[in-house]
């Protein structure tokens, strides 16, 4: 049995869905300047009952350790998805149950002028039945010509809703999948962001899951398509072998905890209002959903042949903007659930421990700066933990685990030879993704206020570029 056919398992028993959830809370306190007092406490006494030197040890002790269980969680998921994972790319066991439940496609769209019709006309050829879905596209407050590209197409095609929400009404993109959410029709709900496009039997791949009650949520895998467009966008193709190939599949497959990603993913719309719908006092609504989803009980799929394109961000000034949103949602789940993780009774405790990883990416990141920072005063001679340990080949270690995922995922997906060379900017970005995370996690323990900011397109690349495969 695949792990494709293992993710679509028969309905059980257990798995019946319960007729009154415990639906997790999601309060979002403003910071947590009390983390970085606690921190600063524990060095102080640690220096104070150790000593400089002793303290300074301690410090990298715990780093290394830290960096080598990350790098063991690197390579498990690597070996996972070369050994399985390119046969289930090509299976088709099991692919269609006639399970055909009403769904909703939402678009929630703000200024996307460049890209939404190119969106809308994949969505118009999508095989799915025509009487089984509805599409609605969302205008959160455009001040450009979405409206009037959306309200003429909808003239077009009647299948087509689109719900104007005015400037200003807050949520950002939780907000205006509220919006729909209130008055939708489908038993299932999915999401494509306005710079996606689906390939024609993404639907039917994605809701067959749900046949199985158990199911909460399925994500599906995202490709860039505008690679050729920099040598950034480039390098961020390669990253999606990696983080939507090798690392979801790893998880799906060592835990059963695949995450939902936002776009090309579907929900079960029973929870999503059970749950009063997406977390607008985030700016990660999906981690969010992915945690409290995992919370009662529900299953998160990750489904690698339900494909879809993007546009990849071209210029690091736009990288810098989305990952600093990315880690500003993601620490902010680590405060908010890192308690209810270890207390839920529907967790083994191989997951609870995966979870608590996964709640720390963004904070690994954090780390390695706390890392580089000592070994500059290292140099500068203002610290010293003696020569037995040295953080700087462990730290070589740390950069060997995301390398080896991103090597997996183009060996996977069976990429050309030239999108290697993607990898080359992989050492700046992140550094750069090192700084992003590390003010992030400054701005959010200190409570500096945040909204949910959009990813501007430019509207190139029309098919894909990298290895796309059949």
């Amino acid at each position: 049995m695949t792990a494709v056919d293992e993710a679509i398992r028969p309905v059980t028993a257990r798995d019946a869905e319960p007729t009154a959830p415990t639906v997790v809370g999601h309060a979002s306190p403003p910071g947590a300047p009390w983390t970085l007092l606690f921190l600063v406490g524990v060095g102080m006494v640690l220096v104070g009952m150790l000593g400089l030197r002793d303290a300074s040890l301690a410090v990298v002790i715990f780093l290394t350790v830290l960096f080598l269980v990350f790098l063991a969680r690197h390579v498990a998921f690597a070996v996972s998805a070369l050994a399985s994972a390119p046969r289930d790319m090509r299976t088709r066991s099991g692919f269609d149950f006639g399970y055909y439940p009403f769904v909703s496609i939402l678009v929630p769209c703000r200024n996307e002028e460049l890209v939404i019709e190119g969106l809308v006309t994949t969505l118009l050829a999508l095989d799915y039945p025509d009487d089984r879905h509805e599409i609605i596209i969302i205008d959160d407050g455009s001040d450009d010509g979405t409206g009037d590209i959306v309200d003429a197409l909808v003239r077009r095609h009647p299948v087509l809703n689109c719900i104007h929400r005015p400037a200003g009404a807050g949520g950002g993109k939780s907000g205006a999948l509220n919006t729909a959410l209130q008055t939708l029709r489908g038993e299932v709900v999915v999401v494509f962001d306005a710079d996606h496009k689906p390939r024609a039997d993404v639907i039917r791949r994605l809701v067959r899951h749900f046949a199985d009650p158990s199911v909460g949520a399925v994500q599906g895998r995202c490709i860039v398509r505008n690679s050729n467009e920099t040598r950034l966008a480039r390098s961020i193709a390669v990253d999606y072998y990696c983080g939507y190939l090798v690392n979801e599949y790893g998880r799906q497959s060592l835990f059963e905890l695949p995450a939902y990603g936002g776009s090309n993913c579907a929900a079960r719309t029973g929870w999503l209002r059970a749950f009063g719908g997406w977390n607008e006092r985030t700016v990660t609504e999906d981690t969010d959903l992915t945690l409290r989803l995992i919370l009662v009980g529900r299953y998160v799929r990750f489904d690698l042949t339900a494909i879809d394109t993007e546009e990849s961000v071209p210029t690091f000034r736009r990288f810098w903007r989305q990952r600093y949103r990315w880690a500003r949602g993601h620490q902010q789940a680590w405060r908010e659930y890192r308690q209810s993780i270890w207390g839920a009774p529907g967790l083994t405790r191989a997951q609870k421990v995966e979870s608590t990883m996964f709640l720390l990416v963004y904070h690994v990141p954090v780390f390695c700066m706390l890392g580089l920072a000592m070994v500059t005063l290292r140099a500068a001679g203002v610290l010293t933990w003696g020569n037995g340990l040295d953080l700087t080949p462990i730290a070589t270690l740390l950069f060997l685990g995301p390398l080896l995922e991103l090597a997996s995922g183009l060996l996977v997906s069976r990429a050309p030879r030239k999108a290697a060379a993607g990898i080359l900017l992989f050492l700046p970005a992140f550094v750069l993704f090192t700084v992003v995370c590390t003010k992030s996690w400054f701005d959010g323990v200190i409570g500096r206020p945040y909204t949910w900011v959009k990813t501007p397109r430019t509207g190139h690349g029309q098919q894909p570029t990298v290895g796309v495969p059949a």
